[in-house]
């Protein structure tokens, strides 16, 4: 098991976009690996490369019995149908709010070795589809929160036990979220 410490909100890393994978080689699926191990050991449904301080656009997800990975990934989505639902992050632990996100995902990109794959999915899946690839853009859940939604969820992460004052956290407006929490 290859178990690593996860980034927690305001490491600089989270925000920052991650960089193409070129290299398929041994280094990629160790991380791919260790990607896997942290998630299951933290009982999370995804995981994405910046989460372990990683700058590469990978990510692991564990969704109704269905463990992968993807990396590149590059989303597209076959309708306008939306899901709002509680979601949370393995890098702001504990707190959970709703989010608005598209319902259905068709995910491309490549597997370990560089060979095309494609996920499709619905509720969970593509929530977490969604979730993971936001992590690889330097996005992160509470960015897709209405106003009060932020204002609840930066007053829940400075109360948490993990957060650190030292290193205050930003949040990221989405320009496609209005002040009353209709999407796109």
């Amino acid at each position: 098991m290859t178990v690593q410490p996860i980034r927690l909100f305001g490491d600089p890393v989270l925000r920052t976009p991650a960089d193409p994978v070129v290299d398929f080689d041994v280094e990629l699926r160790k991380l791919i690996t260790d990607l896997t191990d942290t998630m299951r050991e933290q009982n999370g449904a995804g995981l994405a490369a910046p989460q372990l301080g990683v700058g590469l656009r990978v990510f692991a997800f564990d969704v109704d019995d269905v463990v992968g990975h993807l990396v590149n990934p590059v989303l597209e989505f076959p309708d306008e149908e939306e899901q709002d639902g509680p979601e949370g992050c393995l890098s702001i632990p504990g707190l959970y709010f709703d989010t608005r996100r598209r319902q259905n995902v068709i995910a491309k990109g490549f597997n370990g070795y560089g060979d095309p794959m494609q996920i499709v999915g619905t509720g969970l899946m593509a929530r977490c589809v969604q979730h993971e690839t936001d992590h690889l853009d330097g996005v992160l859940f509470l960015d897709r929160l209405d106003q009060a939604g932020r204002k609840a969820a930066m007053k829940a992460i400075r109360a948490a036990e993990w957060y650190d004052p030292g290193a205050p956290p930003t949040v990221k407006v989405n320009p496609h979220t209005s002040p009353f929490g209709l999407g796109r």
